[in-house]
């Protein structure tokens, strides 16, 4: 269990950069940014870049998902599902400029 990981989660009642959860959840930000990755890497939290008029950019995430199901089967094999909500056009072309923007 990650308990840095758990406690990020946990706080993204809102989208939030990396410094406020840092502050908020009390974990060093070289920390934060690791479990970030990670946690985008897996697809349980979005980014989004806010562009802001003065050429500064700032990124926010935001949890990726609303539910999670785990099941065992009869034979043991472990399943996990993840509910995902339906995202606004807004947040797609968000998404989308991030991806944008990694690749460049």
């Amino acid at each position: 269990r990650d308990d840095d990981a758990v406690e990020i989660i946990a706080a993204l009642d809102a989208p939030k950069t990396a410094s406020e959860l840092s502050e908020e959840c009390d974990i060093p930000l070289s920390t934060t940014y690791r479990k970030l990755e990670l946690l985008t890497d897996a697809d349980l939290l979005q980014e989004s870049t806010e562009i802001r008029r003065d050429g500064q950019h700032t990124t926010r995430y935001d949890v990726a998902f609303d539910s999670v199901t785990v099941e065992l089967d009869e034979s043991n094999a472990l399943s996990i599902e993840f509910s995902r909500p339906e995202r606004a056009t807004d947040e797609r072309l968000a998404a989308l400029w991030s991806q944008v923007r990694e690749e460049t």
